[in-house]
């Protein structure tokens, strides 16, 4: 710890011990302490959006028994009179104490309140000499006592990690945060809205499953007591959803938590959310064009604009949106012949010429991905859909009929970034049978993250699921695009982090 950071600890703990010190005068003097007998008339959104426009002389008369309720950031002492903002969940209002108006006692008890401080405040509505809305006290009680100095340079902390470990002081000081969870609200309620809208039935499917699938990835585990049973923190929700299109329930989708116990970084999180859907009789280009309107609605309601700004980037969404091979992808980012790419041996000689290690009994589809991901997926900033997957890694995906070393698949990349993956389901029991047998033996020869067999979905598929798409969109993904987030952290509450010690 530097010398700079242990005389900010002191400090702070010397501000601590007075806000504790003058919390224990008002306990001695009798003060209510923490009631919850206060009743907000307005929220400051609300004073500004019904007032802002009256007329000054008007003010005091049509403006008057307000009470707002919030915190206070910033405060201006002046003798006998005092000016502080006073933060609600919708804003700021900026609030006038006056010595005559709160009484001797009153003010003399204002007086010891501090920057933090959740307040209740009375009184009626003026505006300055700068003509700033301003509500003049008759009343200030304190209902909370801040214990803890609010940060003043917060946003800016060299260990970013902080904000996200106190993300209770992080909404507090920082309005931009807030906006940024507010319009994930929003874009959840979007997203809902525009599959209702279609016809989708939302479900709830189980968080915990005795056979993990529908995702190459790695479990979660924890225990079932009462059962002794081995259970595993859902990677995906997918095997469950075609249960459903089995049985009848032929457009449907969940917007849920999936776990992965895999790495962390700006795009990756452990917990995160997915909306996955599914469609009875269609086919993963219809599921293309679906996309494009669900991002299309979006952009208007939340942006307004189809030319949304990412980075340094403006991201145009209008459709039709570029379509692209996977191999066609490699060809024009990695600056290479498609003819070189198109056998083992010719990929692995560009893979190798592109610092990737290359071990010789990596199948052709896995190492055509791993190339992709290499040469071509950073450099993809307008949206565009990837197809041509190979089947080695779409084991749940429809075969492509022209070309049965190839699935009807595609991923969707926005600014470098996969955004959504989808695929045309495999519905042949038979089919789906020896993929599951394929990824046994690559569990087998070391791949923890290759599905096991599950023989209840193989069962369902037998009664018969009517053909259907479906497709995958990370929500966490989804928020950081239009809110211009560089990192998923900045669009997830309570971020996964390393304990502190």
């Amino acid at each position: 710890m530097s010398t700079s950071e242990k005389e900010l600890v002191e400090e702070t703990g010397e501000q601590i011990e007075v806000r504790r010190q003058k919390l224990a005068k008002l306990r001695e003097a009798g003060h209510k302490i923490y009631p919850n007998d206060f009743r907000p008339t307005h929220n400051t959104a609300e004073v500004v959006s019904k007032f802002h426009e009256c007329r000054e002389e008007d003010l005091p008369s049509v403006a008057k028994d307000i009470s707002l309720a919030g915190r206070i950031m910033g405060m201006r002492k002046f003798g006998k009179a005092s000016f502080f903002h006073l933060q609600d969940r919708r804003g700021r209002l900026q609030i006038y104490a006056r010595k005559d108006r709160l009484g001797d006692d009153g003010y003399a008890l204002f007086q010891s309140f501090d920057v933090g401080d959740i307040v209740g405040v009375s009184g009626h509505l003026f505006r300055t000499k700068t003509k700033e809305l301003t509500l003049e006290a008759e009343s200030v009680r304190l209902l909370t006592k801040c214990l803890r100095p609010l940060p003043e340079k917060w946003h800016g902390l060299a260990d970013v990690e902080a904000r996200y470990r106190q993300r209770y002081v992080d909404l507090m000081v920082n309005p931009e945060v807030r906006d940024v969870f507010e319009k994930r609200s929003r874009i959840v309620r979007l997203v809902r809205k525009f599959f209702e809208e279609r016809d989708f039935l939302e479900v709830e499917t189980p968080m915990m499953q005795a056979i993990p699938g529908g995702a190459a990835a790695r479990p979660f585990t924890t225990h079932h007591n009462a059962l002794d049973l081995e259970l595993f923190l859902r990677i995906a929700p997918e095997l469950f959803l075609k249960r459903l299109v089995v049985g009848g329930i032929e457009r449907v989708f969940e917007l849920n938590r999936n776990f992965r116990n895999e790495g962390i970084s700006v795009r990756h999180n452990p917990e995160f959310t997915m909306l996955e859907f599914y469609q009875a009789y269609a086919t993963f280009e219809d599921l293309m064009r679906l996309t494009e309107e669900l991002f299309v609605s979006l952009a208007n309601e939340v942006a307004g604009t189809l030319q949304v700004p990412y980075g340094e980037h403006v991201i145009d969404l209008k459709p039709p949106w570029r379509r692209m091979t996977i191999v066609d992808a490699i060809a024009l980012y990695g600056s290479v012949d498609t003819k070189e790419i198109t056998t083992l041996s010719g990929l692995q000689s560009f893979a190798k010429s592109q610092g990737l290690q290359v071990n010789n009994d990596t199948p052709y589809g896995t190492l055509l991905v791993e190339v992709f991901e290499e040469v071509a997926e950073a450099k993809i900033i307008q949206p565009t859909f990837i197809a041509g997957y190979p089947i080695e890694v779409s084991p749940l995906a429809r075969k492509n009929d022209n070309n049965p070393a190839l699935v009807d698949r595609f991923e969707l990349f926005i600014a470098g970034r996969e955004l959504a993956n989808a695929f045309s389901e495999l519905n042949d029991p038979a089919d789906q049978r020896q993929r599951f047998v394929e990824q046994m033996k690559a569990r087998a020869a070391g791949d923890d993250t290759a599905n096991p067999i599950d023989e209840d979905y193989l069962r369902a598929l037998e009664y018969g699921m009517p053909p259907a798409a479906g497709e995958g969109i990370g929500i966490d993904r989804l928020v950081m695009f239009f809110t211009n987030s560089a990192s998923i952290r900045d669009v997830i509450l309570f971020p996964l982090l390393r304990p502190q010690r």
